[in-house]
């Protein structure tokens, strides 16, 4: 496995673990371990996107990353 695929992989694995820890209701949406864990596995995700040249991904990805970012700063402590 090479390090694009390594690095993409553990950011969709981070996505899913915050997918389903919400689903199961182990996390709280607004939570920020919930907003933590989608900022840096899309951040991952994109970043492997862009090394392997996928662009779809990295507008996807990038646009996630940032939402989850802007979550982060704006909601008030949970």
């Amino acid at each position: 496995m090479n390090t694009s695929n390594l690095i993409g992989s553990l950011g969709v694995a981070l996505l899913l673990v915050a997918y389903f820890m919400n689903l199961f209701k182990f996390l709280k949406q607004e939570s920020k371990a919930y907003g933590v864990l989608n900022a840096l596995g899309a951040g991952l995700a994109c970043y492997a996107s862009l090394a392997i040249g996928f662009i779809p991904f990295v507008v996807l990805e990038g646009i996630w990353a940032i939402v989850a970012l802007v979550g982060l700063f704006t909601r008030p402590n949970a």
